[in-house]
């Protein structure tokens, strides 16, 4: 064997493809700029996205879909026809109907109805585009709300937030183009996958925000360490993965140094954006919002802030909209009003506040949990408390602002709220609008990834814009 036979022998694939960077790596390196080619397709009125997600799935029969037939058969044995072939979470043997024990009525020019549980959402009702004949093919919730926020039922994909920054950007480079917000004194079920950025460039991950003294963990410099020593540091490092960047050519090389002088910007610009008590006293008791502390109300105050400053988009979740009913703390009597009541001032409020800033035409915000609640009682154990199981066939979602038509109703359920009676919408077809409404073209904008080209809204046929929606 010769010297050069032994030599190829002895190179293995890793380092074949390390030293063929002018060839493979080239021809990789070309695929991923031709695959960061996205564009806005078409001219767009929302910039910005603000995405209001209630974690456990809020029951749209005591909220916006008002069913005064199944008041009539309250706690009367359910149909059959509504059983066939379905199955439950929780639900056995055969249930009894359910009742709104809720009134609603016509509210504002547009005579949107809507529960006396949103007194102050009342007031803006004509901003609201509602959507009553939302349906999703999950019923379990972390499925469900991966479904909602990714496209697909499973972790390792891309959030909506990080698809939206990876196509437009941040209009702030100080600040992250995706950020998230969390209340309810826990991380929603399907956990932080729901703003990961699965195959996408790490850069484009939410980025969690906190309330205290450090908004954001770990961007804030080490015990010791001052202003120009972190600056020094960061240089070092940049030099470093720039070597490891000539040699490896691994493009997470590029975002991990992107990602470090973020954070760098972050230190002065976050606490900013973060500090509420630079807010009028009006603007903190419009909201209800309380400085120092966490909550709804202060993270749609922080979302409007985050907004103004150019973050593309704003993702709230809220724990505790699982109204099950196996007792008074998860019952649609005492535990429900109680969650309305703490997010119902907040949202009124940031609407009104938006479009005080001349702010709500470009900033859509979003509202709604990931499925729906059963028309019939779950009664699970025998509870004597009222509560509702999980449903797959139709749920209420509410847009506003960022090019929806306001004070629309879109779409309808069957009279006992079972299922959809007319103009259904599928978890794709709204993630299709919210993209279009953006300014990107949802059938095309993809991104290569082991050798397929991905989309939000998946590789089949059908998803579609909500156009009737669309002003």
């Amino acid at each position: 064997m010769t010297d050069r036979e032994s030599i190829a022998l002895a190179g293995t694939r890793r380092h074949f493809l390390q030293r063929c960077g002018v060839g493979l790596g080239s021809i990789y390196l070309a695929g991923l700029a031709n695959a960061a080619a996205v564009p806005p397709a078409r001219a767009t009125r929302a910039r910005s996205v603000i995405y209001l997600h209630m974690s456990g799935s809020p029951p749209q029969q005591e909220l916006f879909d008002d069913k005064p037939r199944l008041r009539e058969f309250h706690l009367k044995p359910c149909p059959d026809s509504l059983l066939k072939g379905e199955r439950f979470a929780f639900i056995k043997g055969h249930p009894t109907l359910l009742g709104s024990p809720y009134s609603f009525a016509p509210c504002g020019q547009s005579g949107q109805r809507i529960s006396e549980l949103f007194p102050h959402l009342r007031t803006v009702a004509d901003e609201l585009t509602v959507i009553r004949s939302m349906r999703t093919k999950e019923f379990n919730h972390a499925p469900a709300e991966l479904f909602v926020h990714t496209g697909e039922n499973r972790p390792g994909y891309p959030s909506i937030g990080a698809w939206a920054s990876y196509g437009l950007g941040t209009m702030n480079s100080n600040l992250p183009g995706f950020m998230v917000l969390v209340s309810g004194g826990t991380d929603p079920t399907a956990g932080k996958s729901v703003w990961g950025p699965g195959f996408l460039p790490s850069v484009h991950q939410g980025v969690q925000c906190r309330s205290g003294a450090e908004p954001i963990f770990y961007v804030s410099d080490p015990e010791g360490l001052d202003r120009a020593g972190r600056r020094r540091s960061l240089d070092a490092l940049k030099a470093l993965n720039e070597l490891e960047l000539e040699r490896s050519r691994d493009p997470e090389t590029r975002t991990r140094t992107e990602q470090y002088e973020l954070a760098y910007r972050m230190q002065a610009s976050v606490p900013e954006v973060m500090d509420i008590s630079r807010e009028p006293a009006r603007i903190l008791e419009e909201y209800n919002a309380k400085p120092g502390q966490g909550g709804f109300a202060n993270n749609c105050l922080l979302a409007r802030r985050m907004v103004e400053q150019g973050v593309r988009y704003v993702q709230l979740f809220d724990w505790g909209w699982d109204t099950h009913g196996t007792g008074p703390g998860d019952d649609i009597v005492n535990h429900l009003p109680r969650k309305c009541r703490e997010v119902d001032q907040p949202i009124a409020a940031l609407l009104r506040d938006l479009r005080r800033r001349g702010l709500l035409d470009s900033t859509l915000v979003v509202w709604g949990g990931e499925f729906g609640r059963t028309s019939m009682n779950e009664a699970r154990g025998g509870s004597k408390s009222l509560g509702r199981d999980h449903h797959p066939h139709c749920f209420t979602v509410w847009m506003a602002g960022g090019g929806v038509k306001p004070g629309l109703s879109h779409g309808a359920t069957d009279e006992l709220g079972w299922r959809v009676a007319e103009n259904p919408v599928d978890v794709h077809d709204l993630q299709a609008t919210i993209l279009h409404l953006l300014g990107l073209d949802p059938l095309t904008f993809s991104y290569r990834h082991l050798g397929l080209d991905h989309r939000l809204i998946g590789p089949a046929e059908g998803p579609r814009v909500i156009s009737e929606i669309c002003a």
